[in-house]
């Protein structure tokens, strides 16, 4: 019987290896981070969260905001075609996964993770008044800051926000409307376009 497994064992990683993992998801050991920024998802009918680079920071009903040093247990993982991500876990027993598109972001998984996760808990001080009412509310509102607007909202993705020194970042609020945060010469928050 143990030989049989390890056949099968074997024959299942040679075919995955001749796949490049093509078809099979490819997991790596879980790690815990806290995310440096608020994370929004959206619940499905199954109950696991589903979040994006796009950051998606309205999509509608079942909307989550998992806020800035949440606790999360990560694996990697890989799946058809281009679109790649990682799977979460958070200590009240809730899953998740984070869909990472490496081409529209200019990144690699690896690269966009060090982005938004931490292998520590990170400072939250600092933030004016108006940043905390941002942050808490998963919203961008004006007079706050380019880093508020961003533990907000999320990292702006690159496709849409080539550049952090733009003065104009542009967010998904679902697949298929965005909301474009505009600032002044200071970084400041002037105006918000829906």
């Amino acid at each position: 019987m143990i030989k049989k497994v390890t056949q099968i064992s074997v024959l299942f990683l040679l075919v995955s290896f001749l796949l490049g993992g093509f078809f099979a998801n490819v997991f790596a050991a879980s790690e815990t981070f806290y995310n440096k920024y608020n994370i929004h998802a959206q619940k499905d009918k199954k109950g696991l969260l589903k979040s994006s680079y796009a950051n998606y920071t309205d999509p509608g009903a079942g909307h989550v905001i998992i806020p800035p040093n949440t606790k999360l247990t990560v694996r990697t993982w890989k799946r058809f075609m281009k679109n790649y991500g990682f799977y979460y876990d958070l200590e009240d027993g809730r899953h998740g996964v984070f869909e990472v598109h490496e081409s529209r972001l200019g990144v690699s998984v690896d690269e966009y993770e060090e982005l938004i996760l931490s292998p520590k808990p990170v400072s939250l001080k600092g933030f004016s008044a108006v940043d905390l009412k941002g942050i808490k509310k998963g919203k961008a509102y004006k007079g706050m800051t380019k880093k508020g607007v961003m533990t907000a909202l999320g990292y702006p993705a690159a496709h849409e926000t080539p550049s952090l020194d733009d003065n104009q970042w542009k967010y998904w609020r679902n697949r298929f409307r965005t909301v474009v945060v505009e600032f002044n010469s200071k970084g400041k928050v002037v105006n918000v376009r829906y």
